[in-house]
């Protein structure tokens, strides 16, 4: 006899059944296990994530689209500026810099130093702000240093290098028709971290120039407290020790910073350099020293590096402002 309820309608329904049954079961069975959290090892985070929010691969999966954009575009920089002027400023290979001039005489100066985890990185790379800020009237250096891989693993060579960099600047200006009396400067990620030293740096005591060296700085994406990272895998690279930690924090030295400062960063870093700028910004402001912070919205860490070489962007916008220039 017929089955009233078996009809083709019925068998179809119960077959499709079956098989989204049988999908889901298969899908459950090949997905991963839910990774099992660690012990913290900073504020929330365990090692892992802590890692990843000092890796910014793992959030900026276009990173070497960007970089690569940026080295080309140092390259067509170069074609319409001609090469730059090199100066030496210490004795080292390392301690060299680019110097793209203004068209007027006496003119302010803007100091970039370049990021990249503190291993790797050339002046070169970097050429394509330069347009920016000649755009404006400002002459453009940017310094070479030795990587962390160069100089044993320590911060603490290379912070002198830059510093020297700096002051070398203050005091040869006018030999390429700079302004002694009008130099800033700005970084991103560790360049960001070289800014918050520079500015926080006793300038008369340990380089014999004035303490009001620096008249403005604009950081990008910078780490201002080494606590955490000296507890990533950057400790893998970098030779943490307890003096490093302390005297290149920037933010335990804000008795130092004479000059204000412009922060940015971009709502797509890691939760890590979102935190330590906002958390700069914070002492800076209860410190009761000038300092603004400005969020770049859907930029990740290297396109926040990029955006310095347009005036319009938030990044590039803070780093002329601070000149008390305007982009035309």
């Amino acid at each position: 006899m017929r089955d009233p309820k078996l009809t083709r309608r019925n068998v179809l329904c119960h077959a499709a059944a079956s098989a989204a049954v049988l999908a889901s079961g298969t899908a459950a069975q090949t997905q991963p296990a839910p990774r099992v959290k660690g012990p913290l090892v900073w504020m929330n985070m365990d090692q892992k994530e802590l890692d990843d929010a000092y890796d910014q691969a793992v959030y900026a999966p276009n990173r070497n689209i960007v970089i690569e954009r940026c080295v080309r575009n140092s390259e067509l920089a170069r074609e319409r500026l001609g090469a730059p002027k090199r100066f030496t400023y210490g004795p080292t290979k390392f301690e060299g810099l680019d110097v793209f001039t203004a068209k007027t005489p006496n003119a302010p100066i803007m100091i970039y130093i370049h990021g990249g985890s503190w291993r790797v990185g050339t002046a070169s790379q970097y050429h394509y702000l330069a347009e920016a800020f000649l755009n404006v009237g400002a002459n453009v250096v940017i310094p070479d240093f030795a990587n962390v891989g160069d100089v044993g693993g320590s911060l603490l060579p290379m912070a002198d290098q830059i510093r020297r960099s700096v002051a070398w600047v203050y005091k040869n200006a006018k030999s390429f028709g700079g302004d002694p009396e009008r130099i800033y400067v700005s970084g991103q990620s560790s360049g960001g971290h070289w800014i918050g030293v520079l500015m926080t740096t006793d300038w008369q005591k340990d380089y014999g120039v004035p303490m009001t060296i620096i008249k403005g700085g604009a950081s990008g994406s910078g780490m201002y407290d080494l606590k955490p990272v000296r507890l990533s895998a950057r400790s893998t690279f970098v030779k943490f020790t307890d003096e490093m930690e302390e005297k290149l924090s920037a933010q335990r030295h804000l008795d130092k910073l004479v000059a204000p400062i412009a922060l940015v960063y971009g709502s797509l870093e890691t939760p890590e350099f979102q935190r330590q700028s906002r958390d700069f910004h914070a002492a800076v402001k209860s410190a009761g020293k000038p300092v603004t912070i400005a969020v770049m919205e859907g930029y990740n860490h290297f396109e926040v590096m990029e955006a310095i070489g347009n005036p319009y962007t938030l990044f590039g916008r803070a780093a002329v402002e601070i000149m008390k220039l305007r982009p035309t």
